[in-house]
């Protein structure tokens, strides 16, 4: 079976300057999700939303735009906001875990209120022609949560599924509930893609024999840990690069130049930077001691130093 591999979008680390580095230097995503687009109430959107979908920022990429909302009217107006830059498709996130977002009744603090679901798809069917896909945790409380909606969205030429097996009260923390995931995939005729804990080519292939209907897999945090794991999956191996800490070092070093470009003042790229190094240093023998060595780095001057200690100690 040919697989297909999604890029999560997590908000924060997937815009298009992480896409396009990502894409050039390691490959194997076929298609990459942005971080939702929020609107805080007003129908405007923020220039930094705009920059992140802009055709000519994504040229070498196919990316599909996404809004967090459970309101109909600002599902519509993002919708003919993303056409007019030549986007299909609009993915609705009902996944955000963070309380913050769940409490506002948006993410998947939403998946328990199927009555505004189905408002919500109802207007945006009846009065735009975006294809609309769907991003969602199985439920806020408790994983049955997204058996009650499936009924509603089985009603409307839902493009995709993709679901993050668990539920939003968990976070990221404990394990996936494959058990859960599988009533889901029983419960739906739409086309479901499977996201959460894709951390290695071997647990890959563990869920790819569990759930042999599924062709889309959507890797999160997974691909921000071990950059090279979707190309690693796609090719069938657990072989690295000969290279694989210079080619790491190259896509590191450009994305630092472009946050750094982009964000004014030290500390602004300084904790981008450490964002991205709780992930990258699982890629290290000692994550724990990597990372503590960034987060010592006090200002750039020393943190490009132990950057290129840390890479240098690899190879």
């Amino acid at each position: 079976m040919n697989i297909t591999l999604l890029s999560s979008p997590l908000q924060g680390f997937t815009d298009f300057r992480f896409r396009n580095a990502f894409h050039k230097y390691f490959g194997g995503i076929d298609t990459f999700y942005s971080p939702y687009i929020k609107l805080n109430g007003k129908l405007v959107v923020k220039g930094s939303y705009e920059r992140d979908i802009l055709p000519e920022n994504n040229n070498t990429l196919e990316v599909i735009p996404q809004i967090i909302t459970n309101d109909a009217e600002e599902f519509l107006f993002v919708a003919k906001y993303v056409q007019q830059f030549g986007y299909k498709e609009l993915n609705w996130n009902l996944g955000c875990p963070y309380p913050m977002v769940a409490k506002c009744g948006m993410g998947s603090g939403l998946i328990s209120n199927t009555s505004q679901i189905e408002h919500i798809l109802k207007r945006v069917h009846n009065e735009t022609d975006i294809i609309v896909s769907m991003k969602m945790r199985m439920g806020y409380e408790n994983p049955t949560e997204i058996l009650e909606v499936f009924p509603i969205l089985d009603q409307y030429p839902i493009k995709n599924i993709a679901i993050h097996a668990r539920i939003g009260k968990q976070l990221y923390k404990g394990g996936v509930d494959l058990e859960s995931f599988q009533k889901c995939l029983n419960h739906t005729k739409h086309k479901i893609y499977y996201n959460g804990d894709i951390t290695s080519v071997t647990k890959f292939k563990e869920l790819q024999e569990q759930f042999p209907s599924i062709d889309h897999w959507m890797i999160g945090r997974g691909l921000i840990a071990d950059p090279f794991l979707p190309f690693m999956i796609k090719n069938n191996t657990t072989e690295y690069p000969k290279k694989r800490f210079e080619i790491f070092e190259a896509f590191h070093d450009e994305i630092y130049r472009e946050y750094d470009a982009y964000l004014q003042g030290p500390t602004p790229i300084r904790m981008k930077m450490l964002g991205f190094w709780e992930y990258f240093s699982e890629s290290f023998s000692d994550p724990q001691k990597t990372y503590k060595k960034i987060k010592k780095a006090g200002n750039a001057k020393n943190y490009e130093k132990i950057v290129k200690e840390i890479f240098k100690n690899t190879k």
